[in-house]
């Protein structure tokens, strides 16, 4: 099933984050997503991401979406939540070569598609 959320927004526009936009096609990356498109986090940020996404040129195979109901408690429910220690949504790991690289928890100060993208370009030690 796939998240509604992560429908490209139209009115997103690359200009000033080509390098991140560069960093998430550079390689064969697996992203995965976690949501709701109940989620007002998720409404907000998810569209810019996949549009983010298809301007890096990302095959739509490499993107996993893994849909989150939340329960009355608070916690998440859904495929992965358990495995991926999944806790606050929008949740998008990134893999490769069967690796986590990188992780997007909830917000932060920039996009989505930005903080990913310095994550995948910062050095490995």
């Amino acid at each position: 099933m796939e998240l509604q959320t992560m429908q490209p927004s139209t009115e997103w526009e690359p200009a000033g984050f080509e390098e991140s936009i560069a960093a998430l096609g550079a390689d064969d990356y697996t992203f995965h997503v976690w949501g709701g498109d109940w989620c007002i986090d998720c409404q907000e940020q998810l569209p810019d991401f996949g549009a983010a996404l298809d301007a890096a040129g990302v095959d739509p195979a490499n993107v996993e979406h893994y849909p989150v109901e939340k329960e009355d408690d608070g916690s998440k429910t859904g495929p992965g939540v358990e495995e991926y220690g999944i806790e606050y949504i929008p949740t998008v790991v990134v893999e490769h070569e069967g690796n986590e690289v990188a992780r997007f928890v909830e917000s932060e100060d920039v996009p989505i598609a930005v903080y990913l993208g310095k994550e995948l370009q910062a050095p490995t030690e």
